[in-house]
């Protein structure tokens, strides 16, 4: 692939993997009647931002993750305290526009100073007006305006926090829940792309040819077929394909190959002490059925998720050094050099990848999908929520150690680019 194509290829499946994963947590909040205030991919300072009805759309600076922010999962910053000044706006009898700075700049506005309010249950505002007490109701959408920035009040029927456990759960497992999907869905496209190899297959192809190897170097391109080595026709005999190549270790050898119709003769010349050339040689394929597709994804679901946890085994286990570790240069690097070979193994990469995303989010890990489910199922068998500032700090040290750890193996990933 051209560099330009991987680097696109690349950046569109990190987003899609991402926005996924949050989508899920979006759409079963939105679907709980959660206040859903931003949809970010990414962290840091923002690059990019846009409103769409109540939520706001983000694209920021470091693409290492992203967030659904939920009304009620974190202090709101704006507040309005009795004895404040204040101008509001009033239209079909209700308050859909509270001003806290500027006053003499807004127009249309009632301004009075607040005797007493409530934007979560009764929702009503109370003003002193020149000396006249008026009572307004508070449209549910209402809008707080201060240093430029709009904020809509939340209800206590839209907070995250007032939800029943199961919605607030599912709200919270639909993220990797999606990853899930996606991993069966990008297995399955592999197949579909790869194909199943043709009983009594009467021919040989080249499926993958790899750079830097005698093979690229004599001139062979992925898709040819080969029809001859040293004058012995090769049939669909793939095992004698390979065994003729390793018997000819450092010796030339004369091949005739079919490319786009035309008979081409090849000499090729095996890796002296490896004895390959650096080709990924195939029978005849077909298209796969719909239940070899749907074997072949659940089959590739349940050999991948062993593989992944026995990783954590290692890993905690002190098999794995921290060295070991790869973080997001190394796995961008990583996924540059797989798109080079095709979008066939970017895609069972890109398969690898949520499936592995989908799992560790559900890990009991501070700051995780998996470690809010912990609380909430805790929840559920006290009968009563853990007080909300010690769940906000565990999650917020988690966050911290996460991002420590990040930038620990994004260093590893740095320095080993620098000696490589």
């Amino acid at each position: 692939m051209e560099n330009i194509q991987v680097a696109l290829l690349t950046v569109l499946m990190f987003f899609v993997l991402v926005s996924l994963h949050e989508w899920g947590h979006f759409y079963f909040a939105r679907r709980a009647g959660i206040l859903v205030r931003e949809f970010a991919i990414g962290f840091g300072p923002k690059l990019f931002s846009i409103k769409r009805g109540e939520t706001r759309y983000t694209l920021r600076l470091l693409p290492i993750g992203g967030f659904v922010r939920m009304a009620g999962e974190d202090p709101e910053v704006v507040e309005v305290q009795p004895g404040q000044t204040l101008s509001v706006r009033v239209k079909d009898n209700a308050v859909t526009r509270i001003y806290l700075d500027r006053l003499d700049e807004r127009s249309n506005v009632m301004r009075g100073e607040v005797k007493s309010l409530d934007l979560e249950r009764d929702l009503f505002i109370t003003l002193d007006v020149d000396g006249e007490i008026e009572r307004y109701s508070v449209h549910p959408k209402a809008l707080i305006i201060a240093r430029g920035k709009e904020t809509q009040i939340a209800p206590i029927d839209r907070q995250f926090g007032h939800k029943p456990v199961g919605k607030r759960a599912l709200a919270i497992f639909a993220g990797p829940v999606m990853n899930f999907l996606l991993a069966f869905v990008l297995f399955a496209t592999y197949l579909m792309l790869q194909g199943v190899p043709l009983e009594n297959s009467s021919k040989v192809f080249i499926s993958k040819v790899l750079p830097n190897t005698p093979a690229q170097q004599s001139g062979l391109m992925d898709g040819d077929w080969v029809k001859s080595i040293n004058g012995v026709s090769i049939g669909g005999d793939v095992e004698k394909f390979r065994e003729q190549i390793n018997d000819s270790a450092g010796k030339p050898m004369n091949w005739v190959v079919e490319r786009e119709g035309t008979e081409l003769p090849i000499k090729v010349t095996p890796d002296t002490g490896t004895g390959k050339i650096g080709v990924y040689p195939s029978g005849e394929m077909r298209n796969p059925s719909a239940s070899e597709t749907i074997s072949f994804a659940s089959n590739s679901m349940v050999e991948m998720t062993q593989r992944i946890f026995e990783g954590f085994r290692k890993l905690i286990f002190g098999e794995f050094k921290l060295d070991d570790l790869g973080g997001p240069v190394k796995t961008t690097q990583m996924t540059v050099e797989i798109a080079r070979e095709g979008i066939d193994q970017l895609t069972l990469w890109a398969a690898i990848l949520s499936l592995y995303l989908g799992i560790f989010n559900l890990l009991p890990i501070p700051a995780l999908d998996g470690s809010r489910l912990l609380f909430l199922g805790i929840e559920a068998v006290r009968g009563k929520p853990i007080d909300p500032n010690r769940e906000s700090m565990v999650h917020l040290v988690g966050f911290a150690m996460l991002m420590l750890l990040m930038v620990v193996v994004t260093y590893n990933d740095i320095v080993g680019l620098v000696r490589n």
